[in-house]
């Protein structure tokens, strides 16, 4: 039987459908889909689903090539160690390991993420310093709830990982986007941001950047360019939320310092296994100064009263029993192969006007189409020619890059990779020859502005998308440069 859908004017003030005169029988002209529309949260009303997440039921296909999701090349782990690994740890540790836990998170597990953050540079931290999430994820929404309220301004990186913009919206912050370049953020704009915001009155809590092999845009942050930015964050007494799930995955150089080892008073440091052991453990961490610690303590024991003790106790036996530096190195090399197929395939395929990032590290090309197109209108006709990617408006909280996608390489064996860009190339130039068709006018960006009292709607060409352009490539071929 299908409840009553209660009348959508309680409450309001409003004259709804049993106001006198009316027969209790009848149901409001609109009725809601929600009942409990009216009792939510005002945080939740921006909520919406992700640009990846929304993929999920098409990159299931196996028909479909998805460089859409980052999803780490488990397949490369030596599984059958990894399981008789977990096996034993329960079969020998189940009292524990199946028990509740601290909400800081286990001590051993604490001194070995202390190990695995020396290989960039952070040789002072303790373990008192440590607090283990459920992934980055969760670190990343408890600094988040710990420092900001509504209305807050958080500085960005343009474009910036699509996770954190959801965590910022659901906390009723304000981003700010800061543009990069092939360099990585650029010193410069996050000066200018921060002395605009100065004068606005603006409180900005802190700048989040990944900065070592960057979600979406595949650029590693320069070390000159480190010092430039930690010099600003001490004159402008400006945190620092450094997230860095990438920064062992470096093809062609050792690990970069890390920003909070230049600093461990105004850098706090999210670090996560998803990438380099196990996605599905869920195991990241924190790293912040002790007094930030106890209140992410706090927050965590009041949202998950501890983090998983089985998942800690099977990553701290994996970093103790296994050679898990010489597994980091065969993941780098599985994904340098497949980075260079994506690279090569878009340098023979792709049609002139394309240009995109070439990544030295981590898992991610961003691609900026040809002028005119839009990626976010484009993706279901790629989806019907059966690859998958992720349009770049996701990765803004202000809805521009639409000419811009995120290509992911991790996940797809090398030949897919090169199948899913030919497959991609000619949707773009579909998209070309239809914009070509009709003289070049732009039949898919062009947005209505609502009517003003003494006319019809007018249709206007969007603004500009955003301030980071995917840089030409030096590897490309001569006749399609931009």
């Amino acid at each position: 039987m299908t409840p009553p859908v209660p009348d959508p004017s309680v409450g309001t003030g409003q004259a709804g459908a049993h106001s006198a005169g009316a027969s209790p029988h009848v149901h409001p002209r609109h009725p809601r889909l929600d009942p409990l529309a009216d009792r939510y949260a005002a945080r939740t009303h921006g909520m919406k689903s992700s640009e990846i997440r929304a993929l999920f039921s098409v990159v299931s296909r196996p028909e479909v090539v998805s460089l859409a999701g980052g999803m780490p090349a488990v397949t490369a782990l030596p599984l059958d160690a990894v399981g008789s690994m977990i096996g034993d740890l329960v079969s020998g540790m189940g009292a524990q390991t199946l028990q509740y836990g601290s909400g800081q998170g286990d001590p051993r597990l604490r001194e070995r993420i202390c190990d695995v953050m020396a290989l960039e540079g952070i040789t002072d931290a303790s373990p008192s310093e440590v607090v283990v999430t459920v992934g980055s994820q969760q670190g990343l929404d408890l600094v988040t709830r710990v420092f900001c309220d509504p209305g807050d301004v958080i500085l960005a990186e343009g474009p910036s990982y699509v996770g954190a913009l959801g965590v910022f919206q659901a906390a009723q912050a304000r981003v700010r986007h800061v543009p990069m370049d092939d360099d990585g953020l650029v010193p410069e704009a996050l000066e200018q941001a921060l002395v605009e915001c100065r004068a606005r009155g603006d409180r900005v809590k802190f700048l989040y950047t990944v900065p070592n092999y960057h979600n979406p845009g595949g650029v590693t942050l320069s070390e000159p360019r480190r010092e430039q930015i930690m010099a600003i964050a001490e004159r402008f007494d400006l945190l620092i939320v450094e997230d860095n799930p990438y920064g062992l995955l470096g093809f062609d150089r050792e690990p970069m310092r890390a920003l909070r080892a230049r600093d461990d008073q105004r850098v706090i440091y999210l670090g996560s296994f998803s990438k380099t052991f196990s996605p599905g453990l869920r195991v990241g961490w924190v790293l912040a100064p002790l007094a930030v610690r106890e209140k992410l303590v706090l927050a965590t024991e009041a949202q998950v009263l501890c983090p998983p003790s089985l998942t800690q106790y099977a990553v701290a036996r994996y970093l103790d029993t296994q050679p898990w530096r010489e597994q980091i190195k065969i993941f780098t090399e599985l994904y340098r192969e497949r980075r260079d197929a994506t690279l090569e395939s878009l340098a023979a395929l792709m049609p002139p006007g394309t240009t995109w990032t070439r990544p030295d590290g981590g898992f991610y090309v961003w691609l900026k189409l040809p002028a005119g197109l839009d990626a976010k209108l484009m993706q279901p006709r790629a989806v019907a020619a059966h690859v998958a990617y992720v349009p770049g408006i996701g990765f803004y909280a202000d809805g521009s890059g639409r000419e811009y996608m995120r290509l992911s390489y991790c996940f797809p064996e090398p030949h897919r990779i090169r199948e899913g860009v030919r497959r991609l190339a000619r949707v773009i130039e579909a998209e070309l020859d239809l914009h070509s068709t009709f003289d070049g006018v732009d039949t898919g960006s062009f947005r209505a502005v609502p009517a003003s009292p003494s006319g019809p709607p007018r249709v206007v060409e969007p603004e500009g998308s955003g301030p980071f352009i995917g840089p030409a490539n030096s590897d490309r071929n001569e006749d399609r440069q931009p």
